[in-house]
């Protein structure tokens, strides 16, 4: 709830900034914050499905969302996809990109923030390790074959940290002002799909697999990559000039 009250008080600045109505971010989050909670849920629920649909499931777990259990790519997919929606229903004083790019240091902000809850509950943390800022976890909560560890890394700070550089990098570098509308966003997706593949690869938590590979190092691949086209393609068009557009 802290993330997602800093993500739409920053969101609110930098949409008014960009020549926005603030109270249209407000109006906005009405719908977009249920919609990513929504979302963030349903992916979790689709990549682990044996948590509520196998023999020792519970199909009404899946409301439980206070017990934890929530993936940030279906979170932001529902999110912008609701938010497109409402643009389109709803004239506003600026485009739907330009609202994208307003918010998305927020949402990373959010998911900085968010990250701490892991460090509440003692989980999704990386592999054992000695570093003075490893984090200690209880003999209970440890994975089965990692008993012996007391110490793990903890993946939750690095994703934390890289949160929030990706948030102050897009808010303060000045060269970010120059992209296209909606690139800002696509930055945002780079950045942190690129830097989740590092951090995804260091989590011990039991997991999916495809090919070898957990199923979120897949899924941060591919929005790296895409996000990393699109962001090239657009800029190209733009330095290409205006009788090329």
């Amino acid at each position: 709830m802290l993330g997602i009250a800093a993500a739409i008080l920053i969101g609110k600045v930098r949409y008014v900034r960009a020549g926005g109505i603030g109270n249209e971010i407000y109006d906005l989050a009405i719908y977009v914050v249920p919609a990513g909670i929504v979302g963030g849920r349903l992916y979790h629920v689709i990549t682990t499905p044996e948590l509520y649909f196998g023999p020792h499931g519970h199909f009404l777990d899946i409301f439980k969302i206070w017990q934890g259990g929530m993936g940030i790519w279906g979170a932001v997919a529902f999110g912008v996809a609701t938010g497109s929606l409402y643009f389109k229903i709803k004239p506003c004083s600026v485009s739907f990109l330009i609202a994208l790019d307003a918010i998305a240091p927020g949402i990373v902000l959010a998911q900085g923030i968010g990250r701490w809850g892991n460090w509440f509950n003692g989980e999704l943390f990386g592999k054992p390790t000695t570093l003075p800022w490893a984090l200690t976890i209880p003999l209970s909560e440890r994975p089965t074959g990692f008993e012996s560890f007391a110490t793990f890394q903890p993946t939750f700070l690095y994703e934390s940290i890289w949160c929030v550089l990706i948030a102050l990098l897009i808010i303060y570098m000045p060269g970010i002002r120059k992209l296209k509308e909606g690139n800002e966003f696509l930055l945002y997706v780079f950045l942190y799909s690129s830097g989740r593949l590092w951090i995804e690869s260091l989590r011990i938590d039991s997991a999916h697999h495809i090919f070898g590979l957990r199923l979120n190092i897949w899924i941060a691949g591919i929005c790296a990559i895409g996000s990393a086209a699109g962001l090239y393609a657009r800029q190209k068009r733009v330095a290409s000039g205006p009788a090329d557009q």
